[in-house]
């Protein structure tokens, strides 16, 4: 950068004379250089190098010197470590975001392709659970991840919050193996309307009147899809019905279960995943069994070959991750955001499964999916 003047000085000029004509204050990273520095409007100033740009460091080092000058000057410029913490927080947020939409994505495709050779939600269900345990247990004798410090206290109060993830996570299967996944979701985001009757009538409490206001186009949107959809069908209905009433109360005992504890997120889910998995396998057994599980194994090996085995693996390896990085972003950010993230997860879920399954779907039912989602993204800001 060149500096050029109106009036007319000697061919070198002390700092001191040219600020007294030119600048109003001294620039402050010049003061303590002023003493021995010489300016000379004719020669431009220049930067010369700038070192650890980008680094943690708070103090960033650049030079800056005048043509022809052999000596330059250091000039420090400060950044805010907050704005760095800041910015990284973001970051990670984001990329959070971004690998538990994407890993949803991938469960529900695999798990409804699954349910469509092999149309057994319980057994489906009781795998998920499974593969995330045996991760989570190698991950504990490996090191990768450090095992969780719990009492007997920690699983007492873990084990309501176990017997609603189990029901919700077997009704929202059920739910699948009936019905499109597009519709599945659609009900599931209904489930703030549930969160507010169950906190209203059962433990009492009272919201502002935007809150009670948000819930009418949720219920309305959830109706008005249902009321359209093409292939409707009364269990999927009611087990996304279901799975919203039981994750509802999962999330009041968890709360409940959770306070005071410094288990994180991944380890607490790891813990959750495990608890459930003993309370599932003997109901498991119980309504469906080992032979229809055979046959219908058998079955779907014949119609789609070898690759049915990927899809059983892919669709329970991925329950399990989405949910670890879902319980991960809960611990970095706040409730209303990762309310709002959950709506948008629905959105991406929805519409790739529209265009993955070629799902047939009315105007009027795409209208009442729009409405009911946007009522779940109004209830985020007016509980907030």
């Amino acid at each position: 950068m060149a500096f050029s003047a109106a009036k007319s000085f000697t061919k070198t000029t002390p700092l001191d004379h040219l600020h007294q004509q030119f600048l109003p204050s001294k620039p402050q990273f010049l003061k303590k250089y002023d003493q021995n520095f010489i300016f000379s409007p004719q020669k431009p100033l220049y930067i010369s190098a700038i070192t650890n740009f980008g680094s943690r460091d708070s103090l960033v080092q650049c030079n800056a010197y005048e043509a022809g000058r052999s000596q330059p000057i250091p000039i420090s410029i400060g950044f805010d470590e907050e704005t760095q913490q800041a910015a990284a927080q973001k970051l990670k947020i984001g990329i959070y975001f971004g690998i538990w939409w994407t890993l949803n994505v991938i469960f529900n495709i695999y798990n409804k392709k699954v349910l469509n050779a092999f149309p057994f939600p319980w057994l489906t269900s009781t795998l998920s659970l499974a593969a995330g345990s045996i991760l989570m247990l190698i991950s504990w004798a490996t090191k990768v991840a450090e095992t969780p410090d719990t009492d007997y206290e920690f699983w007492t109060n873990l084990f309501p919050v176990a017997i609603a993830h189990t029901i919700g996570h077997v009704a929202a299967t059920v739910s699948m193996s009936k019905v499109a996944v597009s519709f599945t979701h659609i009900i599931k985001s209904g489930e703030p309307a549930f969160s507010v009757l169950v906190s209203r009538f059962f433990l009492g409490e009272t919201f502002p009147l935007p809150v009670y206001l948000s819930l009418l186009p949720i219920i309305g949107g959830c109706a008005l899809s249902a009321l359209t959809e093409l292939n409707f069908n009364m269990t999927g209905f009611m087990g996304a019905m279901i799975s919203n009433l039981a994750f509802v109360f999962r999330n009041i005992f968890s709360k409940k279960g959770m306070k005071g504890k410094s288990v994180g997120g991944m380890n607490y889910y790891a813990c959750l995943s495990m608890l459930s998995l003993l309370i599932l396998t003997p109901f498991a057994i119980a309504v469906e069994g080992p032979q229809m599980w055979t046959m219908g194994w058998q079955n779907a090996l014949s119609l789609i070959g070898p690759n049915f085995i990927w899809w059983v693996v892919a669709q329970s390896v991925f329950y399990h991750l989405y949910n670890q990085v879902s319980y991960m972003s809960l611990n970095e950010i706040s409730p209303l955001t990762f309310s709002i993230g959950n709506t948008m997860k629905r959105i991406s879920v929805i519409v790739s499964s529209i265009i993955i399954f070629h799902t047939p779907l009315q105007p009027i039912n795409a209208l009442g999916a729009a409405i009911a989602i946007l009522g779940t993204f109004l209830y985020s800001q007016a509980k907030q």
